[in-house]
């Protein structure tokens, strides 16, 4: 601005030296509105690049919003506002819309064995292979490792199915992240619009029972919604709201099955729960179980087992062992070292004579707190066992992670002892990696359940065998029927020796 009237002034200096004011005057007025406009066009463009900067910053946000930051994919926010829109379009032109349901199998397995790292790369891997396959199709990962389509493509179910056939296969080869090769499948659950279902939230609760059903078949299936799945799922409802009143009415029964050595002598029990049901009869462990699980209620039943249990086999007139089993959902949603310890306390029950069974499930979600509540627990006194054993991903780095006091083979691998060499191979290294040579504080037992159906003898020899190479001291096997707590003082060694049969069917 100085310099600006400086010019001015000049500008209104005559030759003499002296200055005209009238010129001087006017040049100075032009020279502020020259300023005027200058500073205005300042303002306007900051005014441009503030709207600009807000504009770019709300499209930021609204893209943030709706995408998942890990695969930047549609999240469950975009998809919601796809399937609403899309089920708007298709009642105006009544055409058919099919919604799929993609889970990845083995999810938390690879996340325990690998890593976090290792998982996100799977994910993100994941979704650019479902990119590919899936074409013009609304894809979106509603999170964890869930992703879901919008396919409208006329030709339904064909097209819908044909899609979800080479999702399958693209994911089967297999994925190379960071040097590690994973593998793992996909399960896929499909609701058609309008059939099963005409608004959003039926379509996505078909969709989701579609995927359970998937599930339950078998990892890597697929499957279409039907009316029997919403009928199940209705029941799954209605035996979770049933459950609740379950102990309250005395429903819940513990029946115990015996547990021997080889020779026949009975050395414990494993309680094993039962709900007899006033109406429906008795209902199986592997229904009822789960559905306490998902809403919780397995807290309080679990404790009522454990003290049930406990209380009973504190009455036994022979130092017996009892089995309980835990569920992973105990582990990580109540204190269980303390409910352990103040149940002992409360029977009378020594510490020694309880064995506390779990399986891998309990391991894979969070491994480290895992294994300090088992520690926890051995520190108690009490035995811990591994049940089911060979089932999961990671099997081998658990027993070498804990000393177990007792591995439970599942029978799978012992139906094939006699036919299958990679059955005998995997029960020899689980053997070996409960030799005390590895550091573990207890040489863990090998068990064998009553269910598989490999004759007796063949059994022996094979553990006889692999046992006086390891020196391990002993072998078990759970035979006989569960019984009623009323029951198991009718139990001894001869009956159960008498009633062993030679071969063991399933």
């Amino acid at each position: 601005m100085q310099k600006l009237f400086a010019r001015q002034l000049a500008k209104a200096t005559g030759p003499t030296g002296e200055v005209d004011l009238k010129i001087l005057g006017d040049l100075v007025g032009d020279a502020y509105e020259q300023a005027e406009r200058d500073r205005r066009r300042t303002d306007r463009s900051i005014e441009l690049m503030i709207e600009e900067l807000e504009e770019a910053t709300a499209k930021k946000i609204e893209y943030v919003a709706r995408h998942d930051p890990l695969t930047d994919l549609p999240n469950r926010v975009a998809f919601n506002e796809h399937l609403t829109r899309t089920i708007e379009q298709a009642a105006a032109q009544q055409v058919q819309f099919a919604i799929v349901c993609i889970d990845l199998d083995h999810f938390n397995e690879v996340n325990e064995v690998f890593g976090h790292a290792v998982a996100d790369r799977l994910l993100q891997e994941l979704g650019n292979r479902l990119k590919t396959a899936t074409g013009e199709a609304f894809l979106a990962r509603l999170g964890g490792d869930e992703f879901n389509l919008v396919v409208t493509d006329a030709n339904q179910p064909t097209a819908t199915e044909e899609l979800a056939k080479r999702i399958q296969e693209l994911v089967s080869d297999g994925f190379n992240i960071d040097g590690h090769a994973v593998r793992v499948g996909v399960s896929i659950g499909i609701a058609i619009y309008p059939f099963d279902g005409a608004d959003a939230a039926t379509l996505m609760v078909n969709g989701d029972a579609a995927l359970s059903r998937a599930k339950r078949d078998g990892r890597g299936s697929l499957r279409f919604f039907e009316a029997e799945m919403d009928k199940q799922q209705r029941e799954r409802r209605a035996l979770q709201h049933e459950l609740g009143s379950a102990i309250e009415h005395d429903q819940l029964k513990l029946f115990f099955q015996p547990q021997a050595r080889i020779d026949g002598e009975v050395f414990g029990f494993e309680a094993l729960l039962r709900w007899d049901h006033p109406v429906r009869g008795r209902i199986a462990p592997n229904i009822f179980i789960p559905l306490a699980e998902d809403n919780g209620m397995i807290i309080p039943i679990g404790a009522w087992v454990l003290k049930e249990a406990c209380r009973q086999a504190a009455s036994w007139s022979q130092p017996l062992t009892v089995a309980v089993n835990l569920s992973p959902i105990q582990f990580y949603y109540s204190d269980l070292p303390a409910l352990i310890l103040s149940t002992l306390i409360e029977t009378g029950l020594p510490a020694h004579r309880l064995e506390l069974e779990i399986t891998e499930g309990v391991l894979m979600n969070d491994f480290t707190r895992a294994i300090a509540i088992l520690r926890q627990l051995k520190s108690l006194g009490v035995s811990i066992a591994m049940d089911d054993f060979g089932t999961g991903y990671s099997s081998l780095r658990y027993l070498q992670a804990f000393p177990f006091d007792k591995i439970k083979i599942d029978k799978s691998f012992v139906d094939q002892l006699g036919q299958n060499m990679q059955s005998q191979a995997i029960i020899r290294a689980v053997i070996g990696l409960a030799h005390p040579d590895l550091g573990e504080e207890v040489a863990a037992a090998v068990v064998v359940h009553a269910g598989a159906s490999i004759d007796r003898a063949s059994l022996v020899a094979f553990l006889d065998r692999r046992l006086a190479h390891f020196e391990i001291p002993t072998a078990w096997w759970i035979g006989g029927e569960p019984l009623p707590m009323s029951d198991t003082g009718k139990v001894d060694k001869r009956a159960l020796r008498a009633n062993w049969p030679e071969q063991v069917s399933a």
